[in-house]
């Protein structure tokens, strides 16, 4: 893209500086760090830099937008401001409408994670849930504006908050100069549209990919249609990029910007919250985890480069944290739920519960099962919820009650 073709953009890299400006102040945002992963470098056969957002103040990068707009209203004589987030967004402008003196009510969700309820709140926020999906919740927020003196904040459709999300883009070029790709989640487009601007102006050779989930991906119909598509209703765990549309002006920027999106499965973006936890010692939110995701997949080729990926939110939810190591325990067969079939007669647990015992599992809980349709007359089943070091000691378990001559199928895998 040309000097000329750049500077038509909504967004421009001299807004993203005029930002950085606005956001020179370690108390709203702060400059967050870089860490090499030595474990995904072995995986993906590059070297990795994780750019760890989600150690910003409200757990993630919305504080750059939010700040960068708010500050600007607020000098305009502006002290009242509405939004709608499924969580992170919410955090920001709550936090920036606090440090710059005015009053901010925030729309979330009927589903939003309570931690990020709660932390909002902290933040200052009036908080209040409507809604039971985001674009529900956006529409009850814009009306409500339209009857107040009340600024909307828009999570991603506005060209300053985009700029302020371009400031991430900057730091994460003078982190790392030399990256060859870096890889960014998309929800809406404001952060891959401020993030990409910042990149190409200041290394137009690096690769820019993007991700979304697939239960809440828009980009790539929305390229091919040449408009924003939306989405009646998205189903990922990662709810921070579940917003189901993005807009005009992120659509534009991003056609001009961003090189590559792909998309990932719920499945993946649980085991990338996982592999992160054990091997970067990092927590993060389903969104921040979708970009490692990405670096994981077979079609995003980046062996041999040096790859930043973005962990761009860390508000991740201890309810939903166990349903998802639960789900990546299962894919890695570290969490099993056995259904054996048995003569319903003494000791026949004690026997196979001996079996697993003596092959080192553990047995979490035991259930026995009566009244099932498919069984014959003084039959049962027994339901063993076992854990297990990995799939070759899964599959030793298997095997050896089958060679005691019980029926037996791994039900966590197929339920």
């Amino acid at each position: 893209m040309t000097p000329a073709e750049s500077e038509s953009l909504p967004v421009t890299y001299a807004d993203i500086e005029r930002a950085r400006e606005r956001l020179d102040d370690e108390s709203v945002v702060k400059q967050t760090p870089v860490d090499r992963s030595s474990s995904l470098d072995d995986l993906v056969g590059g070297e990795v830099y994780l750019k760890m957002e989600h150690l910003q103040w409200t757990g993630s990068f919305k504080t750059r937008g939010a700040y960068n707009k708010i500050s600007q209203d607020v000098e305009r004589g502006i002290d009242e401001f509405v939004a709608a987030s499924a969580g992170n967004h919410a955090q920001g402008v709550a936090l920036a409408a606090t440090n710059c003196g005015a009053d901010a009510t925030i729309y979330m969700p009927e589903n939003a994670p309570q931690a990020k309820v709660d932390a909002t709140r902290g933040y200052g926020g009036t908080v209040e849930l409507v809604g039971r999906d985001f674009q529900e919740t956006m529409a009850h927020a814009k009306s409500v504006v339209q009857d107040t003196d009340a600024e909307f904040v828009h999570a991603y459709d506005d060209t300053d908050i985009i700029a302020g999300q371009g400031t991430l883009g900057t730091e994460m070029y003078h982190d790392c100069p030399d990256a060859d790709t870096v890889v960014v989640p998309i929800g809406g487009g404001g952060l891959m549209s401020g993030v990409s601007t910042a990149i190409k102006h200041l290394s137009p050779e690096t690769r820019v990919v993007g991700v979304q989930a697939t239960g809440a991906q828009t980009v790539h119909e929305s390229l091919d249609k040449g408009m924003p598509v939306t989405l009646d209703a998205v189903d990922t765990i990662a709810d921070g990029i579940a917003t189901g549309g993005i807009s005009e002006t992120t659509l534009r920027i991003m056609r001009a910007n961003v090189d590559e999106v792909v998309t990932v499965s719920d499945s993946e973006i649980a085991q990338a919250i996982l592999l992160l936890m054990e091997r970067a010692k990092q927590v993060v939110e389903g969104a921040g985890a979708a970009s490692v995701a990405a670096i994981l997949r077979d079609d995003l080729d980046v062996s041999g480069e040096t790859v930043m990926p973005l962990l761009c939110g860390g508000n991740l939810d201890m309810t939903q944290l166990r349903t998802v190591l639960i789900h990546a325990l299962t894919d890695r067969q570290q969490v099993q739920r056995l259904r054996i079939r048995i003569d319903d007669e003494p000791g026949v647990m004690a026997e196979i519960s001996g079996i697993i015992a003596g092959l080192g599992a553990n047995i979490h809980d035991v259930r026995h099962e009566r009244s099932v349709d498919d069984l014959d007359v003084g039959e049962a089943f027994l339901v063993f919820h076992v854990e297990t070091s990995g799939a070759e000691h899964a599959g030793a378990i298997v095997d050896a009650i089958r060679n005691a001559d019980y029926p037996v199928e791994n039900i966590a895998r197929t339920s």
